[in-house]
């Protein structure tokens, strides 16, 4: 037998193997593990050349795997934006901002694009438009919440060319003033267009700055335990154009990320088209074990497209849905891709299971591995409906950033299981957990994992009993093996274990034993990818031989502020355990009756027309949050 290329030994490791749940050490040949067991049986099979790593008795995971993620898109503009992912403060937001303003050059933007909501910030509030003019008067600034509105400053209107004359978009409004003039808000009503079509109109990165720009995305991920996506394309995404960049890294070897991507249709009433033409010049599955392509979605039609705004109505889909679903999707199975589909809604999700069902009659898709995404409110009924169909249904943790918005709209007990995780698992049917980052949320997965064990929003608000949260174990498991159905790689990686791929992670903190509350701020120490070291940091720092290229532009905010909690700009660890003391009952405001439970309160059962006047006359202060 060949000796191994690299040995890691004096370990804690968790492998999700059941037949070898635990070791010590593992050896790796040729991206590869090849041995998976204790120092003793591992340490024999070194040779002269075989480098030898101890891990000093950390806990090591296998490499997190997200199953939804806009990884091509946010690898594109990675580089120009400014992060406000793990901000706890708005304080320390807008000094962030004012910083970048100093440092960028115009016609350059300043972008917050999503990955943050206003509730995980101690004031609960987002910028006003005179706040970011005062630090911004003369620099274009571009902050996206959510996929609900965006705010931006006066030289940023000027800069898109929005005024009194400008139209009213579909499906979405421009905020005026008494005159007419546009204020700088823009809300998705509930379409998200008008906030992709105004961030559109900004500068883009040559094509050297965006390969650039990715492998600093990648990095990011890296730090955070990621080894593997499915990327789930987006809007203003096309194929192949703006793939050419990741299928230049793939090309050279410089991704540090496993990447499976669908294929999203950019077309209003073209969809048919593009899936024809995609399924002739594309094949499903081709490619590596790095960059291989996984079917289609998450956009199939945009008539079956329920945009996930919680602050207005449920939007009802047209009545063509059906027709143009069941055109696509029968494309689809003809040729044997699968295909994911976006869905918030149960009213969507069993309007879209009629036209599977009715497809299955004729083209039978047994062995498809085809999903809906997100599902916040599926029904039993259709659980059950996607399980007889062979089915999946792939959750990401939306709703940690906008679990207040819904308990607002809907009420508490209607959040309890949204999506009903711990049901959907009980029932059978295929399920895994990702992000959806970066715009609708963050891409740590670690802010997942905090939320599938606690049901917590990133604003301290209990969403889900007990009952409705997962073990650790379990929830790890949503992160990696289950993840591998999703992209039809059973059996090749999402465990440590004999065969499979050599993905794997020691975090800074032992997931199994760490507080809850600590969770969401853990990074990792080491990760490894196809048994290649692509991120270290702590004890293994000096392992860590291969980082990119400094960020490009010299200007980039990820030169000054890293990513995900500013860590690079300040001291991130410090910062979080600050801010969880500052926050740990979720609001800034203490109210006498509820105490920090305001969302409840709002919620509740009571004969009530006018909120601030009746709590009010009780002593409670929860309308003043």
């Amino acid at each position: 037998m060949n000796a191994p290329d690299t040995i890691f030994h004096r370990g804690l490791f968790t492998t999700l193997d059941r037949s070898n749940p635990t070791a010590s050490a593992v050896a790796i040949k040729d991206g590869v593990f090849t041995a998976v067991g204790h120092d003793s049986e591992v340490m024999k099979l070194a040779g002269p050349s075989t480098k030898v790593i101890d891990l000093k008795g950390r806990r090591v995971l296998p490499g997190l795997i997200d199953n939804h993620l806009h990884i091509i898109r946010g690898g594109l503009n990675f580089n120009m934006e400014l992060r406000w992912d793990g901000m706890w403060s708005l304080a320390d937001a807008m000094a962030m901002l004012k910083k970048q303003v100093a440092v960028t050059p115009p016609p350059q933007w300043v972008r917050v694009v999503g990955g943050f909501t206003e509730h995980q910030f101690v004031e609960k509030r987002l910028p006003t438009i005179d706040e970011l003019n005062a630090v911004a008067p003369d620099t274009p600034v571009f902050i996206l919440h959510l996929y609900d509105r965006a705010i931006l400053n006066g030289a940023a209107l000027r800069a898109v060319g929005y005024t009194k004359d400008t139209p009213e978009p579909p499906g979405g409004e421009i905020m005026r003033d008494a005159k007419g003039n546009p204020t700088g808000l823009l809300l998705a009503k509930p379409n998200a267009n008008i906030l992709y079509a105004t961030l559109a109109k900004g500068p883009k990165l040559p094509f050297e700055y965006q390969v650039n720009s990715t492998r600093h995305f990648m990095r990011e991920l890296n730090r955070l335990g990621v080894t593997g996506a499915i990327d789930a394309g987006g809007g203003f995404q096309n194929y192949p154009e703006d793939y050419a960049v990741i299928q230049k890294l793939s090309d050279e070897g410089q991704l540090t990320i496993r990447l499976a991507y669908n294929l999203f249709t950019q077309k209003p009433k073209g969809e048919k088209q593009d899936f024809l033409n995609w399924t002739q010049s594309s094949k499903y599955k081709q490619g590596t074990d790095y960059f291989r392509h996984n079917g289609a979605g998450e956009m199939l039609v945009f008539s079956a497209a329920d945009f996930e705004d919680f602050r207005v109505p449920r939007p009802d889909m047209p009545p063509e849905m059906e027709g143009e679903l069941d055109e696509v999707v029968r494309i689809l199975a003809q040729n044997k891709w699968p295909w994911r589909l976006h869905a918030t809604y149960d009213e969507t999700i069993s309007r879209a299971l009629d036209v599977f069902e009715k497809v299955n009659q004729e083209i039978p898709l047994d062995g498809l591995h085809w999903f809906f995404d997100h599902a916040e409110t599926i029904s039993d009924a259709s659980i059950d409906r996607i399980a007889a169909l062979g089915g999946g249904i792939a959750v990401q943790h939306r709703m940690a950033y906008q679990g207040e918005y819904f308990v607002e709209r809907y009420g508490y007990g209607a959040a309890e299981a949204t999506p009903p995780v711990k049901k959907i698992i009980d029932k059978g049917v295929k399920i895994s957990a990702g992000t959806d980052a970066t715009r609708v949320a963050s891409y740590n997965p670690w802010v997942s994992l905090a939320w599938l064990v606690t049901g917590m929003t990133v604003g301290g608000l209990r969403l889900y009993p007990q009952r409705n949260c997962l073990d650790r174990e379990t929830a790890l498991r949503m992160w990696t093996e289950n993840v591998t159905w999703f992209s039809n790689e059973e059996g090749k990686k999402g465990r440590i274990a004999v065969g499979l791929l050599a993905d794997l992670i020691v975090p800074d903190r032992d997931f199994f034993s760490c507080a809850e509350s600590e969770i969401a701020d853990t990074t990792s120490d080491l990760t490894v990818v196809g048994g290649r070291i692509v991120y270290s940091a702590g004890a293994f720092k000096s392992l860590d031989d291969t980082p990119p290229p400094p960020a490009m532009p010299d200007w980039s905010p990820v030169r000054s502020f890293g990513g995900y909690g500013n860590w690079v700009g300040s001291d991130g660890k410090a910062n979080a355990i600050s801010a969880r003391a500052m926050q740990a009952c979720g609001c800034a405001n203490l109210c006498g009756v509820h105490g920090h439970d305001h969302a409840r309160a709002w919620s509740g059962k009571v004969p009530v027309s006018d909120l601030k006047s009746f709590w009010g006359a009780l002593g409670c202060a929860c309308w003043a949050v």
